[in-house]
């Protein structure tokens, strides 16, 4: 049994470990794998009705075949402000407008260029990985100050990192097997 203290400090940890998983989640959810997703065009901001806004706001996104991107704006005249917010996003796509809907076209990936994407998930992968383990030096001061400062036993502060070590393996390992299914999402031709 350990002290509240210290489940607190580990229930925090726990916390910080999965925002670290899910952001990992998102940042693989914009890598572009040769399928077409309505998720790729969420970064994209659009400058319409005098601010810049998220694309979801200003058009309906979706992705009806696995090499299109359908971007229907709900006003027509912010057309050419969602033409222009795509531009200047960078993604490696070329809009098409028609004056009712953009239409993005999704190229094959070289072989090249899936390698380069799946080092860029390699490198998302060691930044989640970096943050877990922040998190559990993080968590591990807290313990030493609550061992400490309330007198603690010193076997329920070893208990408490032994807990905090298990997790901070069971979210490297997540990142890790997050990691393996992107990269062969990557690499399927």
């Amino acid at each position: 049994m350990i002290a509240d203290s210290l489940k607190q400090a580990l229930d925090d940890a726990r916390g910080h470990m999965q925002k670290s998983l899910e952001h990992l989640t998102a940042d693989f959810g914009h890598i572009q794998a040769g399928r077409a997703t309505a998720a790729m065009l969420d970064g994209v901001r659009v400058d319409a009705y005098g601010s810049s806004m998220p694309i979801n706001q200003v058009a309906s996104v979706s992705a009806p075949q696995h090499d299109l991107i359908i971007v229907q704006p709900w006003d027509r005249s912010s057309l050419k402000a969602i033409e222009k917010g795509i531009t200047e996003a960078h993604l490696g796509l070329n809009p098409t407008n028609d004056g009712n809907v953009i239409r993005l076209s999704i190229p094959p990936l070289t072989e090249e260029r899936r390698r380069d994407l799946a080092k860029g998930a390699k490198a998302k992968a060691e930044e989640a990985k970096v943050a877990v383990r922040n998190v559990r030096r993080d968590a591990k001061d807290h313990i030493k100050r609550a061992y400490d400062d309330e007198k603690l036993p010193e076997d329920m502060r070893f208990e408490a990192e032994e807990q905090l070590q298990k997790l901070t393996d069971e979210h490297v390992k997540r990142a890790d097997d997050m990691l393996a299914k992107k990269e062969t999402e990557i690499m399927a031709v």
